[in-house]
């Protein structure tokens, strides 16, 4: 099977690495062509996180052009709704159109519980991980409406949007949040033909997770944890004998989503978790 997105226009956020960029090359190889954007700099909080660049989003455009599809780029904060609103409507213009939203920015931090945790970062993360899946949507909607053709949309949520894991409740509010934004837009939306569902990753090896700081939150008993040392801790989380899945994985997850095939599916919390959540 090939094709399954041929002719598709995708917006994109968090694109530049990670998740964000394997979903653009895995819907180009099916024939989307792709609006992708990327805040390339460092965000506050996320310290111990090295920020995507713009060579990151210059990478991500040429991966997906040597799949022989367009893309559109813009270094835009899903925080800014006016310049994520100005980089849709240029894609749409380059393109031809819009037919499925990604909204899958977003930060991750831990280390402190809700009552020890700084108002500078609760803010910081919903604002990014909620408000700007909220606002990556809305600027999103419209060329969606206005084509009259349907669409889909999906929501990057988490495993954390289903169960909880301490100190990193900020995290776990937002992800919560996405699966409320997800049912409401798919309520609203149905009666157009838009379908909305969300993802729930588990660990995905992007550095997101693999960094400083998610290895000392996973092994604190260690001075320099390494890939090596978080792994036990981080298969027990599994019913699979997995420590975390590749970013692929999830976009096997979005690309299907996405497609014809899920043409009768919305409001879906879709889990690629190796089993978490039956844990």
């Amino acid at each position: 099977m090939s094709g399954r997105v041929e002719g598709k226009v995708a917006f994109i956020t968090g694109a530049a690495r990670g998740q964000g960029r394997s979903h653009a090359v895995r819907l180009a190889q099916e024939g989307a062509d792709i609006i992708a954007v990327d805040v390339c700099a460092s965000v506050s909080g996320t310290d111990l996180i090295p920020a995507s660049t713009p060579e990151d989003l210059a990478e991500t455009a040429e991966l997906v052009k040597a799949q022989g599809r367009r893309i559109v780029t813009a270094e835009v904060d899903v925080r800014d709704f006016d310049a994520l609103s100005a980089a849709v409507a240029g894609g749409v213009e380059e393109l031809g159109g819009l037919d499925v939203i990604v909204a899958n920015a977003g930060i991750g931090n831990g280390g402190q519980t809700l009552d020890q945790l700084s108002e500078a970062d609760w803010s910081s993360m919903i604002d990014i991980n909620l408000a700007g899946v909220w606002k990556s949507v809305k600027a999103g909607v419209p060329h969606l409406l206005s084509a009259g053709k349907g669409g889909s949309i999906i929501l990057t949520s988490s495993v954390g949007g289903i169960k909880a894991y301490p100190n990193t409740g900020h995290y776990i509010a937002a992800k919560h949040g996405v699966v409320g934004l997800m049912k409401t837009f798919a309520v609203e939306l149905g009666q157009h033909s838009i379908r909305v569902n969300s993802v729930h990753p588990t660990n995905v090896n992007t550095p997101m997770f693999m960094n400083e700081g998610t290895m000392k939150l996973f092994r604190p008993d260690l001075e320099s944890p390494g890939p090596e040392d978080m792994l036990p801790v981080a298969q027990f989380m599994h019913v699979l004998p997995i420590g975390w899945v590749e970013p692929v994985d999830i976009s096997n997850a979005v690309l299907f989503l996405a497609s014809d095939e899920a043409r009768y599916i919305t409001g879906l919390q879709m889990t690629v978790d190796a089993g978490s959540t039956l844990k």
